[in-house]
């Protein structure tokens, strides 16, 4: 592999400086936080909208990187790497990854569409994975970055690719059809995703099926409006419910949980049973028969294998686990691509130093087994792994290569024997692959609670922190708010994210709030915003930084400061310019600054105040009012005391819409969890929770019967009504209840009938197809936040914060 790297590194278009021209390179990285980077690493310096890992190249050649792709060596790095200057490094890793598929010969199978990617690709390798080594995307690795990073895994014992191509508009295509160069092609549903980046559906379909150029055979649901786009020379295999002129004719029927596809082919007629029932499951499921149908495979086998699909698990989850522990869990898969994803996730969101790994064999490597675990073994010393338990007679085998490692054959003497494995205080990552039914053990792990979650999409709380970054001048520092439990979406985990993010604070309301962060393990600066004078014992202790806002509290704690000997300790002033809140007001600054002349016991780290109209351009003489007595004030207190701390007065808003204020720092609150007040703005951000919960009981009443407390509602025909264990105990105002309000089933709207309960509420969901157990959304994309505020005559950060913390958080990316 490190001859075909450095063969695939050679040919692209770069200038060498470096002082070792025989590298051995076995890895690309383009994440600078990977623990797994190191002397054999080939680092490109990607730059994004928001970010630019040229900064972090310091940092790297420290951890031991030696070779980089960059655009230009950072200064204070010359001469101490090896360097591939480029003009742009994304397209440097392209063509590097073209360049490498080229020195492999297989067959490749490239899949596109608008839905049903991810979903095809995971069952084809499930159906194909006993006849083939199959190396495939890991997770929904379909971008012009993903779909580099999965071709580079190839390796010489894979024998058949499969990879998807994702694409948002216009002139990408060609870019991954040049990595991926399919020899097979799977165009799978055209829908409504990214719309907004084509001309019309059309100028879509046609951008779609450029990945297709060079591919031996078109796989499709066979539709005049694709069949208009598609090269005449191109070879299709086609299938259709209705135009009988497609190569492969399909009906179906429904029984009972199953569907039952009846199959045309040629002068082949036969049936097949899949375990689904909604259409986009069935049609994912055809594009895979299709695939087992070009490759010429019995129908017994095609019969035994389509049975036994499964539903498919995307997203890497973090759940609240028994005896204080943290599970990361990604049970449906395992394989050597998606076991260095999960690491990587594992150190983004550990919230306990102890890190416990349970792992099955693993499964379509291309390697042998003594290569595989030689890798997997480095992975988990890379990534400092305290126990690893292992599952499967293969890795058993291979126990001897991980130290603090137990191992059982199979999942049911792991469950067995579960009682005496002492899981407490401690992370643990949960992979396995599908075959070993690792639910079982999530199931044992997991902290049981009701069925309403609050789903945090950490992809998108990262994408938001960026894209606000994006707006900072060089060198202004940020603080982002987690007070309030994270605006209600949980303050420990986006506190990792953000620590794994690299920020520079984070902000409380209270000490405690503060005390529990550092007690799980954050080690980033914390500001305590509004301290109380019989907390400061604490935050000392636990290393908090209080913020200062008034003589008696500024006495206090220099009084206590001093009982303790402290020296230098950090602490943070406020000003008020006309919030009127909290802060010393101007008329007290001369006495503040006589107490602080010659005391050694703190140390001003930042001075402070709040805008109060940062978010109303009408105010905008006010504001620029309050900025102005602040750099008054704060360039008094410099002279004064001739300080140089950090400054800042912008909140989100003010980030937006003050950029010429930013001072030394900016604090970000609710624009990282994807709300701005500015409708053009939150277009451009993505939505981090969504509510859920699911259908209690449905039943029919009869006209004039009625729902809830007080007889609220009152049917004036047959309505079916459903019941959803979510009430105002758990955040939902009852404000929000009888005819107002709605939930989301299905992407249907379904009223909330009645009175709001504590624990439940009730929808009328007469025309909707829905049964019990069914999930139903009760804000997230649709119905938004935003909306649900503006209808009750409120704001954001009171429909976030309200969610009570008896509703489960679960984290994923």
């Amino acid at each position: 592999m490190s001859q075909k790297i450095l063969k695939s590194i050679q040919n692209i278009p770069a200038t060498f400086i470096g002082h070792n021209t025989n590298l051995a390179l076995d890895a690309i990285a383009i994440d600078s936080r990977s623990l797994q980077n190191g002397p054999q690493t080939l680092f490109f310096a990607l730059i994004g909208a928001h970010t630019d890992a040229h900064h972090y190249i310091k940092d790297l050649i420290e951890n031991g990187v030696q070779n980089f792709v960059v655009t230009h060596i950072p200064e204070d790095c010359q001469g101490k790497g090896n360097f591939y200057i480029v003009s742009d490094t994304l397209m440097a890793l392209q063509q590097f990854a073209a360049n490498y598929r080229s020195l492999f010969d297989f067959p490749v199978i490239g899949l596109t569409g608008s839905n049903g990617k991810t979903i095809v690709k995971e069952w084809l390798n499930f159906l194909l994975s006993p006849d083939f080594n199959v190396i495939r995307s890991p997770k929904s690795y379909n971008s012009q970055i993903g779909v580099p990073l999965s071709v580079i895994a190839i390796n010489e014992k894979h024998n058949l690719g499969i990879f998807e191509a994702g694409i948002s508009t216009r002139l990408e295509m060609e870019k991954l059809e040049a990595i991926i160069k399919p020899t097979i092609g799977i165009l799978t549903n055209i829908g409504t995703a990214h719309d907004e980046g084509f001309k019309n559906v059309a100028d879509k379909i046609v951008e779609k099926l450029k990945l297709f150029e060079c591919a031996q055979v078109l796989i499709y649901n066979k539709n005049e409006i694709i069949d208009t786009y598609i090269n005449p020379g191109m070879k299709v295999f086609s299938w259709s419910w209705n135009d009988k002129s497609a190569s492969v004719f399909v009906s179906k029927k429904s029984v009972l949980d199953k569907t039952i596809l009846n199959i045309q082919f040629g002068q082949e007629h036969f049936e097949i049973k899949i375990p689904f029932q909604d259409m986009a499951s069935v049609e994912n499921a055809i594009s895979c028969l299709m695939v087992l149908l070009y490759f010429k495979y019995d129908e017994k086998t095609i019969q035994n294998r389509m049975e036994l699909l499964y539903p498919v698990e995307m997203r890497l989850k973090v759940k609240n686990g028994i005896n204080n522990c943290s599970i990361i869990d990604d049970s449906y898969s395992s394989d050597f691509q998606s076991l260095k994803i999960a690491l990587d996730f594992l150190e983004s969101q550990k919230q306990y130093e102890k890190k416990t790994v349970i792992l099955s064999d693993i499964f379509q490597s291309g390697l042998s087994n003594e290569e595989l675990y030689d890798k997997v073994s480095q992975l988990i010393v890379s990534n400092r792994i305290d126990r690893v338990i292992g599952i499967g007679e293969t890795i058993s085998a291979f126990k001897n290569k991980f130290s603090h490692c137990v191992t059982f054959k199979n999942t049911a003497a792991f469950v067995a024997d579960f009682e005496n494995l002492d899981f407490g205080n401690e992370t643990i990552l949960i992979k396995g692959a599908r075959s070993f039914q690792f639910e079982e053990i999530v199931y044992l792990l997991e902290e049981k609670t009701h069925e309403t979650v609050l789903e945090i999409n950490l992809n998108a709380i990262s994408y938001n922190l960026n894209f606000f970054k994006s707006k900072l001048t060089p060198k202004v520092k940020i603080m982002v708010m987690v007070k309030a439990f994270g605006y209600g979406n949980g303050g420990l985990e986006i506190a990792k994210l953000l620590e794994h993010h690299k920020v520079d604070y984070l902000g409380v309301a209270f000490a405690d709030e503060g005390i529990s962060l550092k007690n799980g393990g954050i080690n980033v600066p914390i500001m305590v915003l509004n301290p109380e004078n019989t907390s400061f014992s604490a935050i000392i202790q636990h290393q908090l930084e209080p913020e200062i806002y008034c003589l008696k509290g500024l006495y206090a704690f220099l009084k206590i400061a001093k009982q303790k000997k402290l020296k230098h300790f950090p602490i943070h002033i406020k000003f008020d310019t006309g919030m009127h809140r909290l802060g010393f007001e101007e008329n007290t600054i001369d006495e503040m600054i006589a107490a602080l002349k010659g005391n050694t016991t703190v140390q001003i780290k930042s001075i402070l105040s709040h805008l109060a109209t940062s978010d109303d351009l009408e105010h905008m003489d006010f504001a620029h009012s309050q900025i102005a007595l602040f750099e008054k004030l704060s360039s008094k207190l410099m002279f004064e005391l001739q300080i140089k701390p950090l400054r800042h007065i912008l909140n989100t808003s003010g980030i937006s819409n003050f950029s010429d204020s930013q001072y030394d720092m900016v604090r970000l609150g609710i624009g990282l969890y994807g709300v701005s007040n500015d409708a053009e703005e939150q277009k451009q951000l993505e939505n981090v929770g969504t509510l859920k919960s699911v259908i209690s009981q449905i039943k029919t009443i009869a006209a004039g019967e009625s729902v809830g407390y007080g007889r609220r509602f009152i049917a004036e025909k047959p309505t079916k009504i459903a019941t959803i264990p979510i009430g105002y105990a758990d955040g939902i105002s009852r404000g929000w209840g009888n005819g107002l309000g709605f939930v989301m089933i299905k992407n249907t709207k379904a009223y909330i009938v009645g009175s709001v309960c504590m624990d439940m509420l009730m929808v009328d969901v007469t025309g909707i197809d829905c049964k019990e157990g069914d999930a139903i959304i009760i804000f997230g994309e649709n119905p938004t936040v935003s909306f649900i505020a503006q209808k009750l005559n409120t704001i954001p950060y009171e429909i976030l914060t309200s969610i009570s913390q008896r509703v489960k958080r679960v984290f994923y990316r």
